[in-house]
């Protein structure tokens, strides 16, 4: 079965890092589109940064260009998502997500707080 799980959120002051992790399960995570998505409270759920399967190419939300790199690591079976100069409003719960055959697959979430 299809699984995700995201790890490595916690608390930092602001400009600081993070590097979150979502390990796959139950499919050859090379072969797949990955996405982060964060929801911060009160908010909907928005898209971060995306990896896709076929070339490798990413995309980052404006808000995040520059300062966050997904990457994959296929012996690892995961993508990361490495965070700096982190601001308050990166404060969320970050999820990954794929699909496969027109299902949407999500972890559960991981939960970052940006705060001095």
């Amino acid at each position: 079965q299809l699984q995700l799980v995201e790890s490595g959120g916690g608390l930092v002051q602001p400009g600081g890092s993070l590097t979150l992790s979502c390990a796959a399960s139950g499919f050859t995570l090379e072969y797949y589109y990955i996405g982060w998505f964060r929801q911060a409270p009160g908010k909907e759920r928005e898209g971060v940064a995306c990896l896709s399967s076929s070339d490798g190419s990413t995309y980052y939300a404006g808000s995040v260009k520059g300062r966050f790199t997904i990457s994959r690591d296929n012996a690892k079976k995961s993508v990361d998502l490495q965070m700096n100069s982190l601001k308050t409003e990166d404060t969320a719960v970050y999820y990954c997500h794929t699909s496969s055959l027109g299902i949407d697959y999500w972890g559960k979430g991981t939960l970052v707080t940006v705060s001095s």
